[in-house]
């Protein structure tokens, strides 16, 4: 759920081009083959996408291509992980963000506004997810390729309910809501937000629903001290 070149990035293109000669380890061409694939994957999918539109649309040769990655099956695993450790970042980077909110309640309400916040730019960088792209093709990926999904679903559950039962805990929360469920709900939030946005041509709607999961959250909270 994650983009490539923003805030919502783990990785970003940090190599420094000396005479315009690329470093001898490639990879800056690695990287931009993957930009390439993903943009591509996420717009047609993974049957959809040659190896030819992939080295055309990086600016590379197909040699260049099969000296990073054995087959397409190849680039579509690591297009895969990197996503997925891409998006486990985009996590950490939450979380990291507010943990010095003393309130669990508020602790929860800021991390979600933390994306919602972030919506917009989120939008602007991709059109859809790549999870979505991978797992509608997994009967052509198989199930290695798409692991790094099932972790990162599992990841993200277990620190969103950690901030649930820790607002239930400290008395924040009116109703006895189930952790992981409401954190699977963020999740949700997002791969349905990126089919409305698709559908409707309105990129908008990434931050109004993430607004309207966090306005719903907060609605749950008690009021500190009470």
């Amino acid at each position: 759920m994650v983009g490539n070149q923003t805030v919502w990035s783990v990785i970003a293109d940090q190599t420094v081009w000396y005479n315009g000669v690329m470093p001898r380890d490639g990879t800056v061409n690695r990287e931009r083959i993957l930009d390439a694939a993903e943009r591509l994957v996420i717009d047609g999918g993974y049957s959809g996408t040659s190896v030819d539109e992939v080295v055309s649309a990086a600016g590379t040769s197909k040699g260049a291509f099969f000296h990073h990655f054995d087959s397409k099956a190849d680039l579509a695993a690591a297009l895969v992980a990197r996503y997925a450790a891409a998006d486990l970042a985009q996590l950490h980077r939450a979380l990291d963000a507010v943990a010095g909110i003393a309130d669990a309640g508020e602790r929860l309400v800021a991390f979600l506004r933390w994306f919602e916040d972030d919506g917009d730019a989120l939008m602007a960088e991709q059109s859809g997810c790549l999870y979505v792209a991978a797992l509608t093709e997994r009967q052509l990926l198989g199930a290695a390729p798409t692991a790094p999904i099932r972790v990162a679903v599992e990841q993200w559950r277990a620190a969103v309910a950690d901030l649930v039962r820790t607002a239930r805990a400290a008395g924040r929360l009116t109703v006895q809501v189930d952790a992981e469920a409401l954190a699977d709900h963020l999740f949700v939030t997002f791969e349905g937000a990126f089919i409305l946005c698709r559908s409707t041509a309105d990129p908008g709607h990434m931050r109004r629903q993430l607004a309207v999961l966090r306005t719903l959250v907060q609605a749950l909270l008690t009021t500190p001290g009470g």
